[in-house]
């Protein structure tokens, strides 16, 4: 299933149905009287959260939701069928926008959340409604209330406890083969992933286990807060993370630029994504002699004071090691 973050669809509620004018005709029954009922309630538009979807691709092919109208009132005192609901299912941690793709109206970020977005119009009064002891026989009804539309925009910012953040190529989408059973695809070039990767890691035994769900976001380059590369809009799928694991590329020259670009960066889009407990981690280290590793350590060590953890996602070295960590201060965080 293709992976969409973000889709713009318009909604509109039903409209209520009209209140009916009708008098009661019945043989041996001289003064029967008004007998119109009220019309129906239009249908509401509501958004539900639900955990067994993950994308938004459905509404990609369709843009346009509404509910259904009321049902006019009817004699004998019959009230108009409520109009049926519109209930829209969206993955857990969608955002509602509005047009303007900014202001956010709700933020569904709990299993089974229910929003009543938009209300439908309210039936009308038959004549009925009107009959007083002043006035026995009114002739007069209203019609039913219309319905709101509207044109929103879905963002889906995926719920994890951990994300992977980095340049193109540091191993991210290998070390989440690595440690769960997802199956991203993994090639030698930068960009491979175009879209985020989920994964539940388990770690410890069984009488002291943990567990908890990986994200792999797709690399961040130079400039991605401003829209560069694949841009800033995978950076707020790291929004809802408790930890980041930022993996560097062991073979690259300037290891110490490649981390200081991607601090920037989170500092840069704010949200704070850089007040994140954040989990250094060397990569691709099988490919270095244990000298080499020595040095690029101590020039990471010169611009931060976090531990530097030393690991190779294709080897399995030291990824054990960096999951318990992260189980850890996940825990800590929940």
């Amino acid at each position: 299933m293709k992976f969409l973050d973000q889709a713009k669809i318009y909604v509109s509620s039903g409209a209520g149905g009209r209140g009916c004018c009708s008098f009661h005709r019945e043989k041996y029954i001289e003064f029967g009287g008004p007998d119109g009922g009220n019309g129906g309630k239009g249908g509401d538009v509501i958004f539900e959260a639900a955990s067994n979807l993950n994308t938004l691709i459905d509404y990609r092919y369709q843009q346009h939701y509404a509910a259904s109208n009321g049902r006019g009132g009817a004699g004998r005192d019959r009230s108009g069928l409520k109009g049926k609901d519109a209930v829209l299912k969206v993955p857990v941690g969608t955002q509602i926008l509005d047009e303007d793709k900014e202001t956010v109206l709700y933020d569904l970020s709990e299993p089974g959340q229910r929003v009543t977005f938009l209300k439908g119009g309210d039936g009308g009064f038959g004549n009925a409604h009107y009959k007083t002891s002043t006035n026995q026989a009114p002739r007069y009804f209203t019609p039913g209330y219309p319905g709101e539309e509207r044109v929103v925009w879905l963002r889906l910012k995926l719920i994890a406890d951990a994300g992977l953040v980095g340049l193109p190529n540091a191993g991210k989408s290998t070390f989440l083969a690595a440690c769960t059973a997802a199956k991203p695809k993994i090639a030698d070039y930068p960009f491979t992933t175009i879209s985020p990767n989920l994964g539940v890691v388990s770690v410890g035994d069984k009488g002291d286990s943990a567990s908890f769900v990986l994200a792999d976001i797709p690399g961040l380059i130079e400039g991605a807060h401003e829209g560069h590369g694949l841009g800033d809009r995978f950076l707020g799928h790291v929004e809802r993370c408790r930890v980041l694991l930022h993996l560097i590329d062991a073979t690259d020259e300037d290891v110490v630029q490649n981390y200081k670009t991607i601090r920037a960066e989170l500092k840069a889009y704010g949200a704070g994504l850089s007040r994140k407990a954040e989990i250094i981690a060397l990569n691709k280290c099988d490919a270095l002699d244990k000298e080499t590793i020595k040095k690029k350590i101590a020039a990471l060590r010169r611009v931060t004071k976090k531990p530097i953890h030393v690991i190779s996602a294709v080897a399995h070295t030291g990824v054990k090691d960096i999951l318990r960590e992260i189980a850890k201060k996940v825990v800590k965080q929940r």
